[in-house]
């Protein structure tokens, strides 16, 4: 009935809706003509083309089916929509684990391993893991919901041939929803949308699967993309279901749909000549030094062949390989030949980078393919500067402390992060870093932190962009939804209007009574907002951002915060006395015994405008007081200020101290002498 529904919808409304009529045309076209999934073989050999009118791209599938027992995945979704736990359960149905006994050691979150995603409970890195069902792989790439990783995403979809969309059953698309869903249907992907957390007491699948309707239409998707096939699931159950009321105990009807619905690789040509695969993620190894992640657009490679990486228009990087593997349930395993459609990993070229094209060097590469076009990902929006830590305290925790260590871990980075930006300065010891957003860098001072790094941060800026037509300069706006309960709205509406947003929406969501408010705000306006506005509505808003476009930009400052910092007056070591003095002025962030320097940010003031208080002050060792003088004063207890809080905090003339063990923050001290001068 579902399908039927769907079929008959498209046939009422293609025309009333779609701007631009979407037509599937198949072309010869002839290998000089460069597109978008594929760059042109050294032979004239033609290839079908299937082309999107309204992008005006294309994607080759090719005519020949690489292997029909291959299905590559791709996991996307909003962030907290279950992507992981369903992959996790998917893991565990395919036999992976011995017994049960080894799946549940193996926890909760098998993909998301590193410390900070299990903190966090969101998935940062992209992995990939293969399982097999009646004798079909699947690969399968699991993403990162948030936003700020959307590098992650865009790399990922290079190495599939179909998405796997997950939706939450009570919240529907959300706007990470719509990004990712927008570069898988503009490399011409076919969708399998998965409605999970379908046990929730409130899930609504006919609102969720109509909405999923309408963005596939909005986003100018193709009658054959449009016409998706829907799976109802738990993933945190590990059930699945053609209905939402008819869930099988297992998740095979989701397996079924996977082998059905995604198709399987297609190439051009399976010749060793023909071989081109785009590096699209590198791994480290202890023994064999660093290695490259490819999916094989076209021909074969063999173990111990002469190979080469190669970029559009840049040198050869030539040499042979010597280990090649595939992935194999969570791990990997090694094989001798691989052929198109296949998803490898391999050695051989210690200076492997994402986007270079793996080809074949036999007889020289005389009849080598050309490369494919490099990853295209989204510029960077935020900026921040990261330097050597010079405070008074400098050097007492961190392993590594120099510029050199520094730049070096920072250029390192940029091996696997794709979507990150490092630029040297005027100063030969402060480097600035470009990302997709703050936490997406908060991510990796985190992890430089935790790796022994002695860090100097400044505070985070938007990057302005030149409109090439207009010369006029413009600024990055974010699509922003909040859903809070009735009774704040009115302060979430006026922390937007504070920070220059527009109005787009609002109403109220479903049968929980929480009202949603969507607005376009600059990025600036962003920057410090979190904070803001979960203390204004009492910790219980649910703020989900994405990046919208660039605007103009907005003449004037837009307000961070509207209250100054407690400084230290001088340096020492915190007092109990001293707290006792300082904690009617504003709120404390230290506690006694924590050494603190001159202009060192202690506190959060009560007024606008920075305050100067002597927090290392001792009582005076005299007899002349009373006896039961002191007893009665208590000491509130200090914020505690992580590092995305204290980020957030920062001023346009104050830096952040990060070591191993501390954060602290203290005004600049090259702008302070800017000021006196």
């Amino acid at each position: 009935m579902k399908s039927l529904f769907l079929s008959f919808l498209l046939v009422s409304w293609t025309s009333a809706f779609a701007p631009v009529q979407i037509t599937q045309q198949t072309m010869k076209v002839e290998h000089s003509i460069p597109f978008a999934g594929f760059h042109p073989l050294a032979s004239t050999e033609t290839s079908e083309i299937v082309m999107t009118d309204d992008y005006k791209s294309a994607t080759i599938f090719g005519p020949n089916i690489a292997d029909e027992n291959i299905r590559n995945i791709a996991v996307i979704a909003h962030v907290d929509h279950g992507k992981t736990t369903l992959v996790d359960a998917l893991i565990k149905q395919s036999g992976v684990f011995r017994d049960a006994q080894q799946a549940d050691e193996a926890g909760d979150t098998i993909m998301d391993n590193q410390d900070q995603e299990r903190e966090r409970g969101i998935t940062i890195l992209a992995k990939n893991l293969a399982v097999m069902r009646n004798g079909v792989k699947i690969n399968v790439m699991d993403t990162p919901g948030h936003a700020d990783f959307g590098g992650e995403v865009e790399r990922v979809l290079n190495m599939a041939d179909g998405v796997l969309l997950v939706v939450d059953s009570v919240e529907g698309p959300k706007p990470q929803t719509r990004f990712v869903l927008d570069k898988a249907l503009k490399k011409g992907m076919q969708a399998l949308v998965v409605i999970n957390k379908i046990d929730r007491p409130a899930a609504r699948p006919d609102y969720v699967i109509d909405k999923c309707f309408d963005l596939f239409v909005e986003l100018g998707a193709t009658d054959e993309q449009t016409d998706f096939r829907v799976v109802y699931a738990s993933g945190l159950q590990g059930r699945a279901g053609h209905e939402p009321d008819e869930l099988t105990d297992d998740l095979g009807p989701l397996f079924d749909a996977i082998m059905e619905s995604i198709p399987a690789p297609r190439c051009v040509s399976t010749e060793p000549d023909t071989l081109q695969a785009l590096i699209s993620n590198i791994d480290y190894d202890d023994f064999k030094g660093k290695m490259g992640i490819a999916r094989i657009t076209n021909g074969a490679v063999k173990s111990g062949q002469p190979i080469a990486l190669q970029k559009p228009g840049q040198a050869k990087k030539t040499g042979r390989l010597s280990k090649l593997y595939v992935f194999d349930n969570l791990g990997k395993k090694e094989v001798d030949e691989a052929k198109a459609g296949e998803i490898i990993m391999f050695s051989g070229i210690d200076d492997v980078e994402i986007g270079d094209t793996l080809i074949t060097n036999e007889l020289s590469g005389a009849n080598a393919a050309d490369p494919l076009p490099p990853i295209a990902v989204e510029k960077p929006t935020v900026r921040m500067t990261i330097g050597v830590n010079k405070s008074p305290l400098a050097g007492r925790e961190g392993k590594f402390l120099t510029s050199r260590m520094i730049r070096d871990r920072l250029f390192k980075e940029l091996d696997k992060n794709v979507a990150l930006k490092v630029e040297e300065t005027d100063s030969a010891d402060r480097y600035m870093v470009s990302g997709r957003g703050q936490l997406h860098l908060t991510v990796l001072i985190e992890t430089m932190r935790r790796e022994g790094f002695e860090l100097e941060v400044g505070p985070p800026t938007v990057i302005y962009n030149v409109n090439e037509q207009t010369g006029e300069k413009e600024e990055p706006w974010e699509a922003v939804e909040v859903r809070v309960p009735e009774e704040f709205v009115g302060g979430v509406v006026d922390l937007f209007n504070q920070r220059k947003g527009e109005l787009q929406d609002m109403g109220i969501e479903g049968d929980e009574g929480l009202s949603v408010v969507k607005y376009l705000v600059p990025t600036r306006g962003m920057l410090g907002l979190r904070s803001s506005m979960l203390t204004a509505t009492r910790g219980t808003a649910i703020i989900d951002s994405v990046f919208d476009s660039y605007r103009p930009c907005i003449k004037g400052d837009i307000q961070s915060r509207d209250k100054g910092s407690l400084l230290a007056f001088a340096d020492g070591t915190v007092t109990t006395f001293g707290m006792e003095g300082a904690q009617d002025r504003g709120k404390l962030m230290v506690n006694a015994g924590d050494d603190v320097y001159k202009g060192m940010i202690i506190g959060i003031h009560q007024r606008p405008g920075d305050l100067e208080v002597n927090v290392c002050k001792t009582k005076a060792l005299t007899n002349m007081r009373s006896a039961t003088k002191g007893i009665t004063t208590g000491i509130v207890t200090p914020i505690e200020m992580s590092l995305d809080a204290c980020v957030e905090y920062l001023a346009a003339d104050e830096i952040l101290e990060v070591t191993p063990s501390k954060f602290r923050m203290a005004k600049n001290p090259e702008m302070a002498g800017k000021k006196k001068k």
